[in-house]
């Protein structure tokens, strides 16, 4: 049955025009939004909260979907025009394009000349003038009523007439064109009713005293929205956008949470949508968008945030940077350490990371040493489609026992750029060296089965590095296999270093097979305490072996 809150009216338009034409294979789908404040983007200046809903719907939606937001504050459909945002939109307007429209809360001021339409006049006339040229350019327009106000009465009773005749105007138009009508008004009246006076207060510009540099003195506002109001009334609003338009079906994401640098998700930091998923989570994932932007900030994903999933936009342009450094002298005035330099300290289990750039950018000197961009301490650990960037120690693969999965990763890095004491599994990376030094630094526990395996990999370097290692052992018990890799001309015959340490070269297990590349080398001019695996042994060289059954990980990726 189709959505109670819109309405359609059967006409050649609904036929020709709400159907997927004109956005077929590839062809992004463009929405663009007309309205007053509940639907603008705000400014973000002195820590805003406020939010219109228009800017929250990007971020549940991907990105063959195009949102061009017009709306405005104090917008009529009278002082729209006037103010000249109607040429803007005519100017932009094209074929095939969703025209969103919704007005009503400024049009009702009958005190203000310049924004005063009355509903069953100039504001219907208004209308029409939005939706002739819309349908004379192919564009295919959408109204909706306006969003309902907070208003509750002394008995905590939601007054509904707060838009008086306006809903109705809007439906009498679009019933002359046969238009679809999303009844914004109607679907968040029932949500504040279900919800009551003081529950919804969080989701408005209600602010105490003192929270707020933006609004010192604090705020009551019962008609605009935060950043968790704009949110949920896309969450209201969504299906019934859907059912209009099928085709944004497709396109719904279903993210938890969005971090975004312009105002458009919940966040504008990573840590702050880490903390605000829920702790040891025990059933589902908590999935988090990050879009495209450079994250200035150090972040940490304690162990009681389990089962988390982010995701970037794209990983050349989703960056996770810091410049800490081992030589850098930190608050009490000693050095840091390698192990407090990283970007990214991950304690969690069952993690994701997809699409992301982790890097440090500390630079490569004598005064900096190690800087690592990532430290891995957690269990069924996956990072796929990542790049990890920075000099040497890039990534810390930290705990015994643990387990790790790269793969089509971009690692690159100087000096030991991989190095820990975890179980990892490294799937069609590319490995880029940039300096004359060694690829891997194993510290594998004695005992510990398995140390890094590295499957269909690809080893460059930055044109200006000769001579690399494969690996040197941190630890006397490293273990470490290349199988099945192109290996650059960068690759030395010798192939391993034994970092001085006799015992290393007995104890510790360097392996290959069916490497190829200029720096493929023999068997014969490999170091001699280094392996040749046979074709037998690959049965054991699979990611269920090395990492444990696929059904053990939450995240099955392999």
């Amino acid at each position: 049955m189709m959505n109670r809150y819109i309405a359609f009216f059967v006409s050649v338009f609904v036929c020709l025009s709400l159907q997927a034409a004109g956005h077929g294979s590839g062809q992004k789908i463009v929405l663009r939004l007309m309205g007053d404040s509940t639907m603008a983007d705000k400014d973000l200046s002195g820590e805003n909260p406020e939010r219109g809903w228009g800017q929250r719907l990007p971020s549940h939606l991907d990105s063959s979907v195009s949102v061009y937001n017009y709306a405005q504050n104090g917008r009529s459909t009278k002082s729209f025009i006037d103010r000249g945002l109607w040429d803007d939109v005519m100017q932009d307007l094209g074929e095939g394009d969703y025209l969103f429209i919704q007005f009503g809360h400024n049009d009702s001021k009958s005190d203000d000349p310049e924004r005063y339409a009355p509903a069953f006049g100039a504001y219907q006339e208004n209308l029409r003038t939005f939706i002739e040229h819309a349908l004379g350019t192919g564009a295919k327009p959408v109204l909706f009523t306006p969003v309902s106000r907070r208003w509750f009465d002394a008995q905590g009773q939601l007054k509904k007439d707060c838009h008086g005749d306006y809903p109705a105007a809007v439906f009498q138009v679009a019933q002359e064109y046969g238009l679809p009508v999303i009844d914004a008004n109607a679907i968040t009246q029932e949500w504040l009713e279900s919800i009551g006076d003081e529950a919804s207060r969080k989701y408005y510009m209600w602010i105490e005293k003192g929270t707020c540099p933006r609004h010192p003195d604090g705020l009551v506002d019962n008609t605009h929205t935060n950043v968790a109001g704009a949110r949920k009334i896309v969450e209201l609003l969504l299906p019934a956008i859907v059912e209009v338009i099928p085709e944004l079906a497709e396109h719904v994401t279903d993210y938890d949470f969005v971090v975004a640098k312009d105002g458009s998700g919940d966040f504008f930091t990573v840590q702050e949508a880490i903390n605000a998923a829920p702790d040891y989570c025990k059933q589902d994932e908590t999935k988090i968008l990050v879009r495209e932007g450079i994250y200035r900030e150090k972040v940490t994903v304690p162990a009681n945030k389990q089962k988390l999933h982010l995701v970037g936009e794209n990983p050349d342009n989703t960056i996770i940077t810091w410049d800490d450094y081992a030589l850098k002298k930190g608050p009490t005035g000693y050095e840091m350490g390698t192990s407090a330099t990283s970007t990214v300290f991950l304690h969690a289990d069952d993690f994701l990371a997809e699409n992301l750039t982790f890097e440090n950018s500390a630079g490569d000197s004598k005064d900096i040493a190690q800087a690592c961009a990532i430290t891995v301490n957690g269990d069924r650990v996956a990072f796929l489609n990542c790049r990890f960037v920075a000099n040497q120690d890039t990534i810390y693969t930290f705990g015994p026992g643990q387990r790790q999965y790269f793969r089509n990763c971009h690692i690159e890095g100087t000096t030991d750029f991989i190095f820990g004491f975890s179980t990892a599994w490294f799937e069609d990376c590319l490995i880029l060296s940039k300096k004359n030094s060694y690829v891997t630094a194993a510290s594998t526990p004695e005992g510990q089965e398995w140390g890094y395996v590295f499957m269909n990999c690809r080893l460059i370097h930055d044109g200006k590095t000769q001579r690399v290692y494969l690996g040197r052992p941190w630890r006397p018990f490293a273990k470490t296999v290349f199988i099945r890799c192109e290996l650059g001309d960068h690759i030395l015959p010798e192939g391993w270093h034994n970092w001085n340490k006799k015992d290393a070269e007995k104890n510790s297990f360097y392996a290959e097979y069916g490497n190829y590349g200029p720096g493929a080398a023999s068997p014969e001019e490999r170091v001699e305490w280094s392996h040749e695996l046979k074709a037998k042994d690959l049965e054991r060289y699979t990611p269920d072996v090395v990492l444990g059954p696929r059904e053990d990980w939450y995240f099955k990726v392999f």
